[in-house]
This record gives C-alpha cells, structure tokens and sequence, in this order.
C-alpha cells in the first residue's frame, strides 16, 4: 500500500469463519488502537432494522449476500478503524476483490473449537440434523479463499481473546514497518 492508500484505509479487516472471535478480538485490537471498531454483521442488523436470520429466513441466501456487500463495500470506504466481516463475507467476489491492498487478518479456527462456540446459537448456515458436519463442511469450502484474502493468518484459538489480539498487534507493527519500506523505496 502506498502513502495516500495507507492513511485512508481501515486499520485492520478481520475475517475468518463463523466462532472464530472476530467481533470479540476486534473490539479489544481496535481499543488498544485507539479506533473505533465496527462489525459488519451489527451494521447490517442497523442498516435493515431486521435480523440476520430473519433476511436469511424471509428473503433467502442470495438476497442477503447482496445487502452484506453493499454494507461491507461502503464500511471499506468510509472506516479507519477495526472492521470484523461475517464469516461468509469474503466469498462474494466482489468484497473479496475490494480487500486487496488492505489489511486483512484470518482469524483461523479450527472446526472443533469453533463449532463449540457456535453450537448453541440461531446461525441461519448451521441449522438442520447434522450442524456440526455442516460447520465443518464449510469452514473446509471457505479456508482456501480467507486465506488468499489475508496478509496474515492468526491462530484464533490460541489463547484468549486479548492474547489473540496481541498476536494481531505485533503482526501489524511488522506489516506497517514493510508498508513504510515499501513506500520510501517507491518515493526516493
């Protein structure tokens, strides 16, 4: 990224599939920022004045990939700070293409422990007989694309939320020293 794109982009994009911490490590990350932080899960929730499960529900899968890109393109644009994506963001060409020469962490989980976090909630991807293989299945389908999204990959479940986003910390000091190397060899 170079000057002008450094100073206008959101501080840290979080991505990574559903129970992976995103909003929890993205609140602490963007407080010892000193940023603000937004979910794009919670925006669309305020943008809408409905829930997801009740877009997936009422208006099906499709329609509501088409409200969460329009949230996350204009989020992109306009947010400094933290921004944690729905785990099924990064699947939409479109914000998967809008994220290159940002700063986008994977918060990796693996199906496991991420399904324990996830068991007992209303996630409109994960109902039905077997959730658990339904979990597993599309964390499988999705970790090759979160991957190829993100400038680094952190291990979610390696400790506690606040360790997480220590992790984050140091990887983004090392990132924006590159980011500055990067812009003096492109400026002298």
């Amino acid at each position: 990224m170079t000057g002008d794109r450094v100073d206008r982009a959101p501080s840290a994009v979080l991505i990574g599939f559903m129970g992976a911490g995103k909003s929890t490590v993205g609140r602490i990350l963007a407080d010892r920022l000193g940023v603000d932080f937004i979910d794009t899960d919670t925006e669309i929730v305020r943008t809408t004045g409905r829930s997801i499960p009740d877009i997936f529900t009422t208006d099906g899968p499709q329609r509501f990939r088409e409200i969460e890109c329009d949230v996350v393109l204009g989020v992109l644009r306009t947010h400094r700070g933290v921004i944690a994506l729905g785990g099924g963001a990064v699947m939409t060409p479109a914000i998967e293409s809008a994220l290159a020469g940002h700063r986008v962490i994977y918060l990796r989980i693996d199906a496991d422990a991420g399904f324990a976090r996830v068991a007992d909630s209303d996630r409109p991807l994960i109902v039905g007989d077997d959730p658990q293989t339904r979990y597993a299945d599309l964390l499988a389908e999705r970790d090759a694309t979160y991957t190829r999204a993100a400038v680094f990959t952190v291990d979610a479940a390696a400790g506690d939320a606040g360790t997480v986003a220590d992790e984050i910390l140091t990887e983004l000091a090392h990132a924006l020293v590159g980011e500055r190397v990067g812009e003096r060899a492109v400026n002298s």
